[in-house]
């Protein structure tokens, strides 16, 4: 039997008819898998070489990351050993830098929870609503008075146009154009005026089909079966792409019908908002004391509320108890926050649509200084500083600058190591300097105690003062505590060989 299959049993068992799931193939021609772990192809030298050098790159380049300085201090009394206070100028840079990396964090992250509480703004989106008249009575059918056919295939019209815009505010944050011409003209006063440049006009962000996601014309009891409803819905987004469909982003809609008598029509406006905003039920409204909120404003409300009357249990800060009027909203005794979602889910109903009464005028007297029917209504828009919080955000000069101050983080953490060793160096040298004799003398003992150390000959209690030896003491003020020490130990480490494993 050839290696690396499995024996079957030699007993014949009669054939089953075992149940087939929906996701299996019954039939069909293919090769017969076992349900058991199938054996891996064993690698080729080739692979087996490739993947020891993919290894070995991979230590090599932890030793590498390993051997980088990371210290940036300066030694202790480096100012006895250099010229002038630049080792203090140095210490107050550092900590300019610790205090604007914690301020430009801070910043940073308020950025981000401002983005992402989509905070909105009320403004004005003013509707104009006109009506114009076209083949009615008294506007003549262009008929012959001398012919004797006096009949006519004209049917009186009328179109209706309802058309929207949002107002500016003196407040907007885009209004630079005026300051920028006035800085230019006084430049250079005796420079030759020249034909002004025109300006591009820049498309409104926002448009009146945005703030709408359906309208809806309701004509006269007595008009039902004569005209035919007047109905319009926002398509949805084809795809992942951000442009609307030309269905749904427009100023005006005008629609026409047929009739030759004044109307009284309403048209129903239903806003579109993200996130939405829902009607709130009265017996909820006397808690988050709003008439209508987004969802996560009115959890919020609620949460305040059990904060402000002291309503969350001491052991289990999940739940909260019920006073009078959460009991009545919630017909609970005890509730859980985070069931709140479900909680106010049937006190939330639909906005109610934006009711717009027009009359439709198809008189000539009206007709002869026709005026529009003129609305404001309050719609929500995003910040104006949230999509420059957002190109802030998403700058992708951000990650290289990033990178370029870790660069210079690492060269001069370099430089800083390379101070540590002239530092130690002119310490030895200074100390040798004072009294030639008795260093040497200390320096000889010292490094016979630790090659003795080194070499397993050394002694514990005999002929050794404790005290004296910084090599031998330990603890938080000894000398392996310090950078060096730990550095030194790292490299020495690093340049280790690995033993290859069996």
């Amino acid at each position: 039997m050839q290696p690396g299959y499995r024996p079957y049993p030699q007993q014949q068992v009669p054939p089953q008819r075992t149940p087939h799931s929906a996701g299996q193939r019954r039939g069909g021609i293919g090769p017969m898998m076992s349900s058991g772990p199938h054996h891996q192809v064993p690698l080729t030298p080739a692979q087996v070489a490739a993947q020891q050098q993919t290894q070995a790159m991979q230590v090599e380049m932890a030793k590498r990351r390993s051997r980088k300085p990371t210290d940036k201090n300066l030694p202790d009394n480096i100012d006895d050993c250099t010229v002038g206070d630049m080792a203090a100028r140095y210490r107050d840079l550092r900590d300019f830098e610790r205090r604007l990396d914690a301020t430009m964090t801070r910043k940073r992250l308020d950025i981000v929870d401002s983005v992402n509480r989509s905070v909105k703004r009320w403004k004005t989106l003013r509707i104009w609503i006109t009506n114009t008249a076209e083949d009615q009575v008294w506007q003549g059918n262009g008929l012959n008075v001398d012919s004797f056919d006096f009949s006519s295939n004209l049917e009186p019209t009328y179109r209706v146009k309802i058309e929207g815009r949002l107002l500016d505010d003196d407040d907007d944050l885009d209004k630079d154009d005026n300051s920028e011409d006035l800085k230019g003209k006084s430049d250079d006063l005796d420079r030759m005026e020249e034909d002004p440049k025109p300006k591009a006009t820049k498309a409104p962000k926002y448009r009146f089909s945005h703030f709408f996601k359906a309208l809806s014309v309701d004509f006269p009891s007595s008009r039902k079966g004569i005209d035919q409803s007047v109905e319009w819905k926002k398509p949805e987004r084809a795809g992942p792409s951000s442009n609307l469909p030309a269905a749904a982003d427009f100023d005006e809609l005008t629609f026409k019908r047929s009739g030759d008598e004044n109307l009284n029509v309403t048209i129903n406006l239903y806003r579109h908002e993200e996130p939405e905003r829902y009607a709130i039920s009265q017996d909820l409204e006397d808690i988050v004391d709003m008439p209508e909120a987004t969802r996560q404003e009115i959890v919020m409300g609620i949460w305040e509320y059990i904060k402000l009357m002291g309503l969350q249990e001491d052991e289990e800060k999940r739940n909260f108890r019920c006073d009078d009027l959460l009991r009545k909203a919630f017909n609970v005794e005890t509730g859980s926050i985070p069931r709140l979602h479900e909680y106010i889910t049937p006190h939330l109903k639909p906005l109610p649509p934006v009711k717009l009464p027009y009359t439709i005028r198809l008189d000539e007297y009206f007709h002869k200084d026709p005026q529009p029917t003129v609305y404001d209504v309050r719609v929500a828009v995003d910040d104006p500083l949230r999509e420059k919080m957002l190109s802030f955000l998403s700058n992708a000069g951000y990650a290289n600058m990033l990178k370029e101050a870790a660069s210079f983080d690492e060269q001069l953490a370099i430089i800083v190591q390379a101070i540590h060793v002239s530092k130690a160096k002119h310490a030895f040298l200074t100390s040798l300097s004072e009294d030639p004799a008795i260093f040497v003398k200390d320096w000889l003992s010292s490094q016979k105690r630790d090659l003795d150390v080194i070499m397993g000959e050394s002694v514990r209690g005999v002929d050794e003062d404790s005290t004296g030896d910084e090599w031998r003491k330990g603890g938080k003020d000894s000398v392996w505590s310090t950078i060096n020490a730990r550095e030194s130990v790292t490299v020495m480490l690093s340049k280790q060989s690995v033993l290859p494993q069996r």
